[in-house]
């Protein structure tokens, strides 16, 4: 089943742009700048929507403007109106348990504590959307993991996510196409060292 609806989640305004919280929207960003499409504010799905034309049919781009507990609302509005079945939901997400640069795509499974996954499972009814998780790092205590995602990383970190970012992008068009398999085989797979250059040949 090919993916029609890829949503970014984030908290919007400027003071959160650059929070680790936000990385949904860093990628689905990227991808609507990628793909020349516009993203507009849209009261009637509660964010920011893209409309993009596609051979299997139009794929919609979504940024929650609900803030990240209450993203379901968003994304249950549009999947509704356009009839998107769950299995064609790609979330995009930041993810603890990852470190920087680290990124994997699933379907289903739970929370796991992030609060604008859980709204989108209880809006949907279901869990049998598919989740593209980037790393942010843990700040390994759980006490200050509020203020951690809602802060920026460090320019390292930051550079590591851009590069998880940028190999997502590379697979998003598999699954579009339907090839969620080989999207998730492609983006697991772990990049081939380098061949060393042969010496010259001597005269």
């Amino acid at each position: 089943m090919a993916i029609r609806l890829i949503v970014g989640l984030g908290n919007p305004g400027r003071e959160h742009e650059r929070d680790r919280h936000n990385v949904g929207y860093w990628l689905v960003e990227r991808l609507a700048s990628a793909e020349g499409a516009a993203l507009r504010a849209d009261a009637k799905y509660h964010g920011r929507v893209a409309r993009v034309a596609k051979p299997g049919g139009d794929l919609w781009l979504l940024l929650p403007t609900t803030y990240m507990n209450v993203s379901g609302r968003s994304v249950g509005a549009l999947a509704r109106f356009f009839k998107i079945a769950p299995e064609e939901i790609l979330v995009v997400h930041d993810e603890l348990d990852f470190p920087p640069g680290a990124v994997k795509l699933k379907q289903g499974g739970g929370a796991a504590g992030h609060n604008g996954l859980r709204d989108i499972i209880e809006k949907l009814g279901t869990q049998a959307f598919w989740r593209l998780r980037i790393g942010i790092g843990h700040p390994g205590d759980r006490d200050v993991v509020a203020d951690y995602v809602l802060s920026s990383p460090s320019p390292a970190d930051r550079e590591a996510i851009d590069a998880a970012i940028a190999r997502a992008l590379d697979v998003i068009p598999l699954a579009v196409a339907g090839d969620l398999a080989g999207a998730t085989h492609r983006l697991h797979a772990k990049p081939k060292p380098a061949k060393p250059e042969k010496p010259a040949a001597g005269p």
